[in-house]
């Protein structure tokens, strides 16, 4: 399906949410996944720009930007973990169609999100960061 084409069918669904309620929602498939898609992003933005941009909708703890694995640039698209899966659902409703730095868009729930393949130039500490995620671990006591 054209990415246009699903960005504009996610903002219905969540249009008929409001209109009738949300008590059977389009999001409650997606419940035991804490992991989101966003596409056509600028490809000049860093990890850190894309955090900056979703952590207003809850805690990141973990984020795949994809690179190109010869060159190391962006290709435009990325996977976000947040803490808690409600946040999900407000990136996904308030972030899906808006325009950043001239590209719309497109940020949808993800169902099973699998890490990246490890190769032979992945190093110990990204091995580490795709399996645990980024966020600090709770204190031991």
């Amino acid at each position: 399906m054209n990415p246009m084409t699903n960005m504009k069918n996610v903002l219905k669904l969540s249009e008929q949410d409001l209109k009738y309620g949300g008590k059977n929602s389009w999001h409650d498939q997606y419940r035991d996944s804490a992991w989101i898609f966003i596409g056509g992003l600028p490809y000049d933005l860093s990890e850190g720009d894309v955090i900056c941009v979703f952590s207003q909708y809850g805690e990141i703890v973990n984020i795949n930007l994809v690179r190109d694995k010869e060159s190391g640039k962006s290709k435009g698209f990325a996977f976000i973990c947040y803490e808690d899966q409600r946040s999900t659902i407000l990136a996904v409703d308030n972030l899906n169609g808006i325009k950043l730095l001239g590209k719309t868009l497109r940020v949808d729930h993800v169902q099973d999100y699998k890490p990246p393949k490890e190769n032979e130039k992945t190093d110990e500490e990204t091995r580490k960061l795709y399996m645990e995620g980024c966020a600090p671990k709770a204190q031991k006591r």
